[in-house]
């Protein structure tokens, strides 16, 4: 299936020449057919001779309803430029064709109506002004199509010339990530909620759970139709319609994003390559407001001009989009700008999640030309190495690029390969990647932390997991990764929830050994009550629990190992034996006071090897 779409001045016969070719009005509103003109956009459909299936487009001529029009040009395959034979080019052909010309529609064909109002030498004139109207654009060569609506005259060599043209056009492309921007709204009594739109870049099922962007609204769809037929599935390229549960009609509006949950994030500012118009009335100047278009949306945005201050008409920069409210974009996505009811030129998005930039920054200015220009490896590169210390994962290269999961994961593995960049894993489905400076750099920053504290305290066996994970500003995911990488690398050693550089040794000194063995001594002088002030450097103290000499059961209260070991055995024999134990009963048992007893019981309780039931305590 495809979708072509109307372009052309008002009052030229874009909606007479839609009912000619499908038998369908696309105006739909009462005042659409009071008036006799086109105001909101129009849908209709035809099989084609060999029985493709084409879906129209119809769009409003007038220049108080561009923004109409543009709401329904982005996901077209062909333009249908029409121009009216008695009148030939007009203010609006030459805009609407500028308009295609920014939105990259490449493909077009000319039909010229009204072709029983005008003799066979004024309409060769006519088709001459098309020729040199459409010369330089997108458009040039299309072919051009004499009809009249009226008598029907040329309507099936328009059909056959749509027919050539679709059958050797490109199918849509699949990236698996659906957008469906919303170009209309409406309720079906018994059904709900209905939205209407091109699909592109995914397919869509019924009982899918979707999402709205940017206002992040869920839904689920509860049925899919294509020219009022019910489909359980709808594919790239398609005029769809949504019943969609769970989000009431008055909480939409046109321009909205239909997708899948979970990986299109609206832009809050986004970079692109800006082209002005020749016939633009005045330059663009650095933080002018323009009012921008793209898929179904229209938002006022502020231009930042990347380059310099102003933009002449004419010419293409680098420049900075930052919309009043955040808009959900892709890379490649096409726009237009307008102000004052005129079109002042468009392009592309080239970096959709971009930055605050300096202006005139030539590495900047150098990385958005490798975006837009660079082969699919410069650009997979680019998205990593720009990520700093940020690694990134195929679903983050993928939505920045959009280019395909497969693609990507085969210049990821080029990119390892050529040891240009590092993966965490080596099933590059799952891995994180750093560009090989910033892992460098990486690697130095912990290795480094890891050198200070050992400098810094040297009995201990190393820095507790989770701190270095903060001082790294690592997520958990990630950083497991990289730790265990540089194991394996042998760069650190890990034990228990400690991390150390692998050549770390903690030794006491001469003079701390024999303080370390007076204080075990004197607990061991009284080993179930032992002393409780004693006046020991803590990083000995840490040390010999680390090694296992002593045990911390609380705050202030320390056993020597033996001893601790001694009360444990006999706690869990007494349990074995009576069922339960209470505080007064390891009072008594040890010939000590409350406070040991208790921290002692907190403790294995703590370590889950009794529970508290009430007064006592039980085995887990």
């Amino acid at each position: 299936m495809f979708v072509v779409g109307t372009a052309g001045h008002v009052d030229h016969g874009k909606s007479t020449l839609v009912r000619a070719l499908t038998g369908i009005d696309p105006d739909r509103l009462q005042e659409e057919k009071n008036r006799g003109m086109t105001i909101d956009l129009g849908f209709a459909w035809f099989t084609l001779p060999v029985g493709g299936e084409v879906s129209i487009v119809d769009v409003p001529g007038h220049e108080r309803f561009v923004n109409n029009m543009l709401a329904g040009v982005g996901g077209i395959d062909i333009a249908m430029l029409v121009v009216a034979a008695d009148e030939s080019v007009m203010p609006q052909t030459r805009e609407h064709l500028a308009i295609l010309d920014l939105l990259g529609v490449g493909k077009g064909i000319i039909a010229l109506t009204k072709k029983d109002l005008v003799d066979e030498e004024w309409l060769q004139l006519v088709a001459k002004d098309v020729e040199e109207l459409i010369e330089g654009t997108h458009l040039e060569n299309s072919p051009i199509c004499p009809v009249s609506a009226e008598t029907g005259e040329g309507i099936e060599e328009l059909v056959a010339t749509m027919d050539q043209m679709l059958t050797d056009s490109q199918v849509r492309r699949d990236v698996g990530r659906p957008r469906l921007p919303i170009d209309r709204v409406f309720t079906v009594t018994g059904f709900g909620t209905v939205v209407t739109g091109t699909l592109i870049d995914g397919s869509l099922s019924v009982g899918q759970d979707v999402v709205l962007a940017p206002s992040g609204k869920g839904a689920r769809i509860r049925g899919l139709q294509t020219h009022k037929r019910k489909e359980p599935a709808a594919e790239p390229g398609t005029r769809v319609a949504a019943n969609i549960s769970g989000i009431d009609q008055n909480e939409i509006m046109r321009g909205e994003v239909l997708t899948s949950p979970g990986w299109l994030r609206p832009s809050e500012a986004f970079d692109v390559q800006l082209k002005v118009l020749p016939e633009a009335p005045n330059e663009l100047r650095h933080n002018m407001f323009v009012t921008l278009h793209t898929g179904s949306s229209e938002t006022v945005t502020r231009l930042r001009l990347l380059e310099g201050d102003v933009l002449e008409p004419g010419a293409t920069g680098w420049a900075q989009m930052k919309p009043e409210s955040p808009l959900p974009l892709v890379k490649g996505d096409y726009f237009v700008i307008r102000s004052n009811m005129t079109t002042l030129g468009g392009g592309s998005v080239i970096e959709p999640r971009a930055k605050r930039h300096r202006r005139r920054h030539e590495p900047t200015l150098r990385r958005l030309r490798t975006l837009e220009l660079g082969s699919s490896e410069d650009i997979v590169l680019n998205v990593i190495e720009s990520s700093g210390l940020t690694p990134v994962n195929v679903e983050f290269v993928s939505n920045s690029t959009n280019i395909e999961k497969p693609k990507i994961i085969a210049e990821l593995g080029k990119l390892v390969s050529s040891h240009r960049i590092v993966a965490t894993r080596v099933q590059l489905e799952i891995a994180n990647f750093f560009a090989d400076t910033h892992w460098d750099n990486l690697r130095k920053s912990l290795l480094s932390l890891l050198k200070e504290f050992h400098a810094k305290f040297p009995l201990r066996g190393g820095v507790p997991r989770e701190e270095l994970r903060s001082r790294l500003g690592l997520e958990n995911s990630v950083y497991n990764d990289v730790i265990v990488m540089l194991v394996n690398g042998g760069a650190i050693k890990e034990q228990a929830s400690l991390i150390a550089l692998e050549n770390h040794v903690s030794l006491l000194s001469k003079d701390q050994e024999i303080e370390a063995q007076r204080y075990v001594g004197t607990l061991n002088l009284n080993p179930f009550a032992p002393p409780t002030n004693q006046d020991l450097d803590q990083e000995i103290v840490n040390y010999l629990i680390e090694t296992g000499e002593v045990v911390r059961v609380s705050d202030g209260v320390i056993f020597a190992a033996e001893s601790y070991d001694s009360m444990l055995n006999k706690v869990r024999d007494y349990i074995r034996m009576n069922g339960e134990i209470s505080i007064a009963d390891v009072r008594d048992m040890f010939s000590t006071s409350r406070k040991y007893s208790l921290a002692l019981m907190d403790h294995m309780d703590q370590q889950q090897i009794t529970r508290r039931v009430g007064d006592v305590r039980i085995l887990r």
